[in-house]
């Protein structure tokens, strides 16, 4: 992971573009704090993916914990 300061991001757009496409990650700081990653598209879909499907088997393996008492009027009144 490397980081860039916005100007040199904004500067280099082209070659962070490149480096990102090889699979590069980089930290975009202004004013030295953290505002922004750019990383690789298809990397992130696929973390995003195995995270819901982790997350969804987890769901399916516990138990339920109790019995509603409250009805969907209830929830949702003002």
């Amino acid at each position: 992971m490397k980081t860039v300061s916005a100007a040199e991001a904004n500067r280099r757009f082209s070659h962070v573009l490149r480096e990102v496409k090889e699979g590069e990650i980089f930290v975009v700081v202004s004013r030295g704090k953290p505002v922004a990653i750019i990383g690789p598209a298809e990397k992130a879909d696929a973390q995003r993916y195995a995270a819901k499907e982790a997350l969804l088997a987890r769901l399916r393996r516990q138990r339920a914990t109790g019995i509603r008492t409250w009805t969907r009027d209830e929830l949702y009144e003002d």
